[in-house]
């Protein structure tokens, strides 16, 4: 199953960012890991069994292009959080402290956290994009958990 890239660009664009950006923090890097990614479906002979293997391929892909990005010496010109969370549009602000707390999480923790709770990935699709275990996911959740936790707790107690 292949789809046009353009259908496909427009459909799932925000999500190959978001969990790039997850990756690499940096707004222009997660542009170019999106676009990359794109080119290179664009580029594959790769045929697909449906629309959900497409879209874990993509994301697989763009985050993939994250990280080989974080490995590069050229890393100028970084966006810092506190910059892309302006561009965002939050319904509360109690949605927006939570996207700083889970944005300032390790790595391994922060892009288990999104892809479990704003991209609706079930804990088995989680392993296989990340190529880790089942067992790998439900600890990083667990412990990204608690680190959300005790972050929250703390910013709610300095509020008092």
């Amino acid at each position: 199953m292949r789809q046009p890239v353009q259908e496909l660009f427009v459909r799932y664009r925000n999500s190959l960012y978001a969990a790039a950006f997850n990756v690499c923090k940096n707004a222009q890097d997660a542009e170019d890991a999106v676009q990359d990614t794109f080119i290179q479906y664009y580029s594959s002979k790769k045929e697909f069994d449906n629309e959900q293997h497409i879209r874990a391929w993509l994301i697989r892909v763009a985050i993939n292009k994250a990280k080989n990005t974080n490995r590069t010496f050229w890393k100028k010109n970084r966006t810092s959080l506190e910059e892309y969370m302006e561009t965002l549009a939050f319904e509360t602000p109690e949605s927006e402290e939570l996207f700083g707390a889970v944005m300032n999480l390790p790595g391994k923790y922060r892009i288990v956290i999104h892809l479990f709770y704003y991209e609706d990935y079930a804990i088995r699709e989680i392993a296989g994009i990340l190529n880790i275990s089942e067992n790998n996911v439900k600890v990083r959740l667990s412990r990204g958990r608690l680190l959300l936790k005790e972050k929250l707790k703390e910013e709610w107690e300095n509020d008092k």
